[in-house]
């Protein structure tokens, strides 16, 4: 196993900016011009009309929604956005505008042509609108070979979109009377792009209470495959640690020579630091098979995440097994009271003593479990041909299997997969989130909760689907959680018909699964269960004909008692009667015909 090489020049998002780099990226900035419509593309800073930032001792020096509202310069810097820093988010590199507030710092979108360059899968907008609902508008994307591509950018608004996918939301609204304790949100949008084309520049919508800070070419993930993830669940109470390094274990799917890995400090207020990180092979427990490896990011020890934002480690040369559980361990230097996290791992990882404990191979330091992942979503191989991702709740997030032992469905579905030949031996992610549903958020989106139930399917779409690495295919798993709470079969089919329309967009692959039988547990009654056989005819005779997908795993018929076709079948179920024990997961993973996840 080679260890310790560098690989790459890093991920192209870096994890830590020192702030004399960003002064000489703010200080290279050309003036501002006039408001008229450029015929040739410029920065999209030279176009910048509106000033939504105000000091809060000077809230009339900015007036973003033409109410005299703005956003508070002291907000953001808590949250870690501060002038000319550079966002990772959703694998896209966006930049903070380098401006004092006051000073106009976005457009209000009205057809000009911007000065973009790079190859991607997607555009990221850093947005927002101020109409007081939903702005939309179609713009068009130029290529260096003279093909065009359209798009339609939608901003939620800043002061009454959604919580659950909001990039950040802030405590205050500024207004020339006073500070209104209001949250004001930024969202970052992502729009598709012609794959392996070069982006010459791209043309706003015309949409006036549309207003865009930042625009970037998300680059796509050629070169890596997605061996693990797990999606943010919650923003929750932890420890509170203070100097602590915590040793996640996580298992790999795919395997390769090279690995990074991704921090996200999703719905967060506040930045989080990384004081630095290691990797290494689990030998038992907390031990490490050899001396765990530094990560870097950015050439740096560590990161600084800042609210809503993520980081991935530089590229390094590190053969990571198929099949295998992974330590990774980061130092928490600071004082760390609530996190970003997955609350159901069904897996047990470790908190040391006070110290930087990452380097040790040896299990003393650690002496607490923890059984869930804060901060860490994703684990990355070299080369490989891609992911598959599976979007689901507590069924395909594990729960009731067996502790340690990595028999969740989409585990299992790796192992098929690697144990053949016939179909690429793609990596496998986990996005399923235990309680989740398709349609409503359990977790409001924002502020500390005990409720680890996640925003709905539709709200984490994108970060959790859309921006996950290399990922090709897409299986949509989820229903039942929103018919245990009342919503209706017609409800149900809108939302995934949503989500395949979305995935299908990308240029990805997707398919939908039937809803599992629940009979026997409390809040599966009949009304349910006939809503539940509504959804699956739907899904069964015209998901693929008119829904938007492009194939049927038939996980009911997997599950199912032929005796009483609304129950498990006894052998498969875990004694709730709603969630499958080991041998119903496996039956699960062995009624995906292979062949259907090859684009």
């Amino acid at each position: 196993m080679r260890r310790g090489g560098r690989a790459g020049r890093g991920s192209g998002l870096r994890g830590l900016w020192g702030p004399g780099l960003i002064l000489a990226l703010c200080a290279t900035l050309t003036p501002l011009s006039s408001t008229a419509l450029a015929t040739e593309p410029l920065p999209l800073a030279q176009y910048f009309d509106n000033t939504a930032v105000s000091d809060d001792a000077e809230p009339g020096t900015a007036d973003f929604d033409g109410s005299g509202a703005s956003v508070s310069a002291q907000d953001l810097t808590a949250a870690g956005w501060t002038r000319g820093r550079p966002l990772a988010v959703q694998g896209a590199a966006l930049n903070w505008p380098c401006r004092e507030p006051g000073e106009p710092d976005n457009v209000r979108a009205a057809g000009q042509p911007v000065r973009v360059h790079g190859q991607g899968d997607a555009l990221a907008f850093l947005v927002a609108g101020t109409g007081g609902a939903d702005v939309s508008g179609a713009g068009t994307v130029s290529y260096t070979d003279g093909t065009q591509s359209s798009y339609l950018l939608t901003a939620p608004d800043w002061r009454t979109g959604p919580l659950g996918s909001k990039a950040v939301a802030l405590p205050h609204v500024n207004t020339p009377t006073g500070q209104l304790a209001k949250k004001a949100r930024l969202y970052v949008v992502t729009v598709p792009i012609a794959r392996g084309h070069e982006v010459d520049s791209v043309r706003l919508p015309y949409a006036a209470d549309l207003h865009v800070f930042a625009l970037s070419v998300r680059p796509d993930s050629a070169g890596w495959t997605g061996s693990w993830a797990a999606p943010t669940a919650t923003y929750a109470a932890v420890g509170p640690w203070t100097d602590r390094t915590l040793r996640l274990v996580v298992h790999t799917s795919a395997g390769g020579p090279r690995v990074r890995v991704r921090f996200d400090n999703t719905f967060a207020s506040a930045p989080v630091r990384i004081g630095g990180a290691t990797v290494a092979v689990q030998s038992a427990g907390a031990t490490a098979s050899g001396t765990p490896v530094p990560l870097t990011f950015g050439g740096a020890a560590g990161a600084e995440l800042p609210a809503g934002a993520q980081a991935f480690s530089d590229p390094l040369d590190f053969t990571v097994p198929p099949d295998t559980n992974l330590l990774v361990s980061f130092h928490l230097p600071d004082t760390v009271t609530a996190a970003s996290l997955h609350r159901l791992t069904q897996q047990r990882s470790y908190v040391s003593t006070p110290g930087d404990h990452t380097a040790d191979g040896s299990a003393v330091a650690y002496t607490s479990t923890l059984t869930t992942w804060p901060l860490l979503t994703g684990v990355d191989v070299g080369d490989g041909p891609g992911s598959v991702v599976v979007l689901g709740d507590s069924i395909t997030d594990g729960e009731r299997s067996t502790l340690d032992a990595n028999r969740r469905w989409p585990d299992v579905l790796s192992d098929r997969l690697r144990a053949q030949s016939a179909v690429p031996r793609y990596g496998v992610l986990n996005q399923g989130i235990a309680a989740n549903r398709v349609l409503t958020d359990r977790y409001p989106g924002d502020g500390v909760s005990t409720d680890s139930g996640g925003v709905s399917a539709l709200h984490r779409l994108d970060r959790d689907v859309l921006a996950q690495t290399s990922a090709r295919t897409a299986i949509v798993f989820q229903g039942v959680n929103d018919l245990r709470t009342g919503a209706s079969a017609g409800e149900v089919v809108a939302g995934l018909q949503q989500l395949a329309a979305r995935v299908r967009e990308r240029g990805l692959r997707v398919l939908v699964a039937t809803i599992g039988p629940c009979g026997g547990e409390a809040r599966c009654t009949s009304v349910v269960d006939g809503q539940r056989a509504a959804v699956n005819t739907w899904i069964r005779e015209e998901a693929v004909s008119d829904g938007g997908f492009e194939g049927v795993l038939d996980f009911d018929a997997a599950l199912r008692d032929p005796a009483q076709p609304t129950r498990l079948l006894p052998a498969y179920d875990s004694g709730d009667h709603l969630h499958p024990g080991d041998a119903g997961l496996a039956a699960l993973a062995g009624a995906v015909p292979l062949e259907t996840l090859v684009p």
